[in-house]
């Protein structure tokens, strides 16, 4: 049985993720399609391409990934297939793909004439993720391409008194996700937000009381600030961008 997720920013008030839906098991009925989200905001590859980093590699081999955030949609942007990790992707070549590992084969996709210019979600990606997962080769789609767009995510820099990062992602919680990897947090270090400072980094949220802020290795193994049954970014004013400072802390 073949797996597919879908991970979009179409939400779902409208029919656009039925009508993908009914392309991919129109193809491959027997396929299991698993929703990631379908609420990533509007044209905003860059959250996209986070959420799609942290999923597929959850997935079992061979399940093939379709995801369509494609604020270019009918522009001399291409179509893209993928092939990376014992896994299959299709998306738009914007970036949305950059997250995945150094060994990736990418391959272009046709659009036919009759395909619609503003929902190449159904009529160009949904239909080659459909042939993957029906057991295609990658290159059965399409002519090999090396210079994709490929926009690696930002890197925290380590300094003399910190480690500097900053948030590259707000869930729906309005928890602050940094790119600071738990591997370069000290004991004792203190976490900062643009001009706020948190304090030491604690366990979970029932480490503070209601309403305070506070600065966790989250489950994608980064650091986050939270908000104890709140928003850490309205409470806080910041966004994706925001600087994320650790203090060195001590070695032991």
């Amino acid at each position: 049985m073949s797996i597919i997720t879908l991970l979009t920013d179409f939400g779902t008030s409208d029919s656009y993720v039925a009508e993908i839906k009914g392309v991919l098991l129109s193809r491959v009925p027997t396929a299991t399609v698993v929703d990631v989200t379908h609420d990533v905001p509007a044209g905003d590859v860059r959250a996209g391409r986070y959420v799609l980093s942290r999923v597929w590699p959850r997935f079992p081999a061979g399940t093939v990934h379709l995801a369509v955030i494609d604020p270019g949609v009918g522009t001399a942007r291409r179509a893209l297939a993928a092939q990376a990790g014992g896994h299959c992707f299709v998306g738009p070549d914007n970036g949305l793909l950059s997250g995945l590992p150094d060994d990736v084969r990418f391959v272009t996709l046709p659009v036919l004439r009759d395909a619609s210019p503003t929902f190449h979600g159904r009529d160009v990606f949904a239909p080659a993720a459909a042939r993957l997962a029906a057991g295609a080769r990658l290159d059965d789609l399409g002519p090999p391409v090396a210079d994709v767009i490929r926009n690696t995510a930002a890197a925290p820099r380590v300094v003399e008194s910190a480690v500097l990062g900053e948030v590259v992602y707000i869930d729906r919680f309005g928890n602050l996700i940094s790119n600071i990897p738990k591997d370069l947090i000290r004991l004792g270090a203190t976490i900062t937000v643009g001009e706020t400072t948190i304090g030491l980094v604690r366990r979970t949220f029932g480490d503070v009381a209601v309403g305070m802020p506070v600065a966790y290795v989250g489950s994608g193994g980064t650091v986050e600030i939270g908000v104890r049954e709140g928003s850490a970014a309205r409470a806080l004013g910041v966004g994706v961008g925001a600087v994320v400072a650790a203090s060195r802390g001590r070695t032991s």
